[in-house]
């Protein structure tokens, strides 16, 4: 009931003033905590706005302990680079992959930590891992029946069904692959009396399906939703808050995919 109220306040708050969420005064019901799990939609960049603006919040209160990224690959970081580090520098340490992830839109996001003196890490499962996830039927048993089910679901439909069936296990094996490795990068940057921010899809941090699953019992944690528009109900319910911003205009993001997949059989 409290996860409830404290969501319909948030989405209250941001519909009441959506041209200008105020980051410090939502940030402060959610402290303290290990890590802040900030779920986006990526191509919304208010969120991405929405992200700078907590990290200069928690920075400026010496609260940031790091920022770990879904947009790169685990074991980078910029924890060996300086303040007045070059975005050139940084894109390099980071190995950043611009075609996948828009410079243009992580940017600001990415430099407003390494300006606050804030390691910025990869938290995504290396490439070079993908095939053994797609094999490894131990990552079968980490989520419950009813939790697994909607994982692969999640694959289904956000592949637009275009997925063969045969495809849809092994891809949702890279889905848990990837939520641990973030969880284990979070682990890893965790500090006494400080949060670790997590930057990712909103799918990754939904608590009963993602990197919540795979953090240490002992790690307080706390699940933002970012969404573009009414949220969904039963997105709200694996959140400690939601935060609504404007709607984006209607796009039929399969019609591409459908264009360069045939139908699955």
């Amino acid at each position: 009931m409290q996860q409830r109220i404290t969501a319909w306040l948030a989405s209250a708050l941001l519909l009441a003033s959506c041209a200008g969420l105020h980051v410090p005064g939502h940030l402060a019901a959610l402290l303290p905590a290990d890590v802040i799990l900030l779920g986006e939609q990526h191509d919304a960049r208010e969120h991405q706005r929405i992200e700078r603006e907590v990290i200069e919040s928690l920075a400026a209160q010496g609260l940031l302990a790091a920022v770990a990224l879904e947009m790169a690959e685990r074991g980078r970081s910029t924890a060996a680079l300086a303040r007045d580090a070059t975005p050139e520098q940084v894109r390099s340490a980071l190995r950043w992959n611009d075609a996948a992830w828009p410079w243009a839109a992580y940017g600001p996001v990415v430099m407003a930590a390494v300006r606050a003196g804030v390691p910025v890490l990869g938290a995504n499962l290396p490439r070079s891992q993908l095939s053994d996830a797609t094999n490894n039927p131990a990552l079968d048993s980490h989520l419950d029946a009813g939790a697994l089910e909607q994982q692969r679901n999640s694959i289904r439909d956000g592949h637009c069904g275009l997925l063969a069936e045969s495809q849809i296990m092994p891809m949702t094996r890279v889905q848990i692959a990837r939520d641990a490795a973030m969880a284990q990068t979070i682990a890893a940057a965790r500090q006494p009396g400080q949060t670790v921010l997590l930057i990712a899809g909103a799918g990754h941090v939904l608590r009963e399906l993602g990197v919540p699953t795979h953090l240490p019992a002992d790690m307080q944690s706390k699940v933002i939703l970012a969404h573009a528009g009414r949220s969904q109900g039963a997105m709200n319910s694996a959140a400690d808050a939601v935060w609504i911003t404007p709607p984006l205009p209607p796009k039929d993001h399969c019609a591409a995919l459908r264009r360069q997949w045939p139908p699955a059989r």
